[in-house]
C-alpha cells in the first residue's frame, strides 16, 4: 500500500497515542504464567502484539478481547503452559521471539518458534547463548544465530551474565528464564535499558532487586494476576513530537504518554535541540509513570547524540533524524549500530530516504551525520517494510511543501494501525 501525503502542514490540537507496545507484549506473557485472570486495559491491538497473543493461545492460554483495547488473560501459572501443536509464529516481532525464548527455556516440552522474512534475518545468538548457559537446549540456523529456533526446555540454573550489548529484550528473556531456574539470576548492564519487564514482574509478585546496573532475580513459587493499565507509547508519540517540533507555529498536547525514565531520551534530545517540551499531570499506574506532554516548536538546532542516551531512544532515532534534517547546523548520531539489525537496516533506510528529500546525510557504521537547512523537496520514499521508517518519513513529507509518496506504508500496522488518520487529525494545511 502506498500513501500520498500533502505538505506543508501545521500541527495543532491534542492526541492520545496508541498503547505501549513493549508493555502490551509483556502483559500477555507475564499474565499467561501468572495465577488468575489478568485484565489489561488499553492493550495495543497491532500486528506485533497479536503475534504474542496467538503464540500463547497455541500453548493453551485463553485470551479474550473485550472491545478494541481490553483483553483478559486466564493465566495457568509458571508450569501451566502446554506443548503447542505446530510451530509458534512470531510474525515481525523480535520482542515476541526473544522474550518467549526465555519462557520456553524453562518448560518441560519442545517448541519451534519462527517469524517472517525480516525476523529470520535478525540476530538471535545474543539470547540463545546465555539461555544455553542456563541449561536450555536450543538449535537454529547457523548454530542458533538465526531463527527458526527449536527450544527444548530443561532444568535451568541461574547465571551471572554481563550483557555485551545493551538489549532490553535479552535482559528480559534471561529474567523470564530465571523464574524457572535453580538459584539466583544476576544480570549486569553497562547501559540501562527499558525496565518494563522488571516493573511488571515486581507488580505481579516477582522478586527482583536492582543496584548500580546489577539486577538480581530470585525465583518465586507463583506470580499473581492483577489488572494492568497500559500507558500511551512514547515511541509512537515521538513522531508527533517531532512533527510539532519542526513546525515553529505548533502547539500539541499528547495525553497519557508513558514517561518511564528509561524511555524519555527523545524528550531530552528535543529539548536540547531547542524545542519546548512540558510534562503535566504525572501519575504512576502499575509501577509505570505516565503523563501529558505539551510540545511547542521554537526552531531546532543540531546536536550530538551518543553515549548513555542511545539505549533510551533507540526506537525514536528515525524520528529524531527527521528533526535533524530541519534543524540549523549539524546533528551527529553515534553509537547506534543496533539500528543495523532492526526491522530494516534503519541507518541505511534513513539515509536513503533523507537524501531523496534533498537532505545532506553521511552514513556512519554506527550512526549518521545530518546537515540541516538543506532545501527539501517532495519525492517518493520507501518504508523498506519498516513501520518506524514509514512513520518518520510521513512526518518529513508533511513538513515540506508539495506532494510526497511513501511506498509499502502498510507496515505501520505492526505498531500503529491508525497512524495516518492520527497524523491527519492534528495537522492542517497552511493557507
Amino acid at each position: 500500500m502506498d500513501v500520498i501525503l500533502e505538505g506543508k502542514r501545521k500541527i495543532k490540537g491534542e492526541i492520545t497515542p496508541p498503547p505501549d507496545k513493549s508493555i502490551s507484549h509483556r502483559s500477555v506473557m507475564i499474565g499467561a504464567i501468572s495465577e488468575g485472570t489478568t485484565e489489561v486495559e488499553r492493550f495495543l491491538c497491532a500486528d506485533d502484539c497479536l503475534s504474542t497473543v496467538e503464540c500463547f493461545r497455541k500453548m493453551g492460554i485463553e485470551i479474550d478481547f473485550l472491545g478494541h483495547d481490553r483483553i483478559t488473560i486466564k493465566g495457568k501459572g509458571l508450569r501451566g503452559l502446554k506443548k503447542p501443536e505446530g510451530m509458534l509464529y512470531a510474525g515481525n516481532s523480535g520482542t515476541t521471539m526473544r522474550l518467549l525464548s526465555g519462557i520456553l527455556a524453562g518448560q518441560d516440552f519442545e517448541a519451534v518458534i519462527s517469524g517472517d522474512e525480516s525476523l529470520l534475518k535478525r540476530p538471535m545468538g545474543r539470547v540463545v547463548e546465555p539461555l544455553r548457559m542456563m541449561g536450555a537446549a536450543i538449535e537454529g540456523r547457523e548454530g542458533g544465530r538465526y531463527a527458526p529456533l527449536t527450544i527444548r526446555g530443561g532444568r535451568l540454573k541461574g547465571i551471572y551474565y554481563e550483557l555485551p550489548v545493551a538489549s532490553a529484550q535479552v535482559k528480559s528473556a534471561l529474567l523470564l528464564a530465571g523464574l524457572y531456574a535453580e538459584g539466583e539470576t544476576v544480570i549486569v548492564e553497562r547501559q540501562k535499558t527499558r525496565d518494563h519487564t522488571e516493573i511488571m514482574l515486581r507488580e505481579l509478585g516477582g522478586k527482583i532487586f536492582s543496584q548500580d546496573g546489577r539486577l538480581k532475580l530470585i525465583p518465586v513459587e507463583r506470580l499473581c494476576a492483577r489488572k494492568i493499565v497500559v500507558p500511551g507509547d512514547i515511541s509512537s508519540a515521538a513522531f508527533f513530537m517531532v512533527a510539532a517540533a519542526i513546525d515553529e507555529n505548533s502547539e500539541l498536547l499528547i495525553r497519557d504518554v508513558g514517561i518511564n525514565p528509561t524511555r524519555t531520551g527523545v524528550i531530552e534530545v528535543l529539548r536540547e535541540m531547542g524545542c519546548t517540551v512540558e510534562i503535566q499531570n504525572e501519575k504512576t499506574t502499575n509501577g509505570e509513570k505516565m503523563g501529558d506532554v505539551v510540545i511547542k516548536g521554537n526552531g531546532l538546532k543540531g546536536v550530538v547524540i551518543d553515549g548513555k542516551v542511545i539505549p533510551r531512544l533507540i526506537d525514536e532515532i528515525p524520528a529524531i533524524a527527521v528533526a535533524a534534517a530541519f534543524a540549523q547546523g549539524e546533528t551527529v548520531i553515534k553509537g547506534a549500530g543496533e539500528l543495523r539489525v532492526k526491522e530494516s537496516d534503519r541507518i541505511k533506510a534513513i539515509a536513503w530516504n533523507l537524501k531523496r528529500l534533498g537532505a545532506q546525510v553521511t552514513e556512519l557504521e554506527d550512526g549518521l551525520i545530518i546537515r540541516g537547512e538543506s532545501k527539501m523537496k517532495p519525492c517518493e520514499m520507501d518504508s523498506f517494510g519498516d513501520h518506524r521508517i514509514a512513520m518518520a518519513m510521513a512526518v518529513a513529507a508533511i513538513s515540506i511543501p508539495g506532494r510526497s509518496r511513501i511506498k509499502n506504508a502498510e507496515c505501520v500496522n505492526i505498531s500503529f494501525p491508525d497512524f495516518f488518520d492520527a497524523l491527519q487529525k492534528i495537522s492542517e494545511p497552511y493557507v
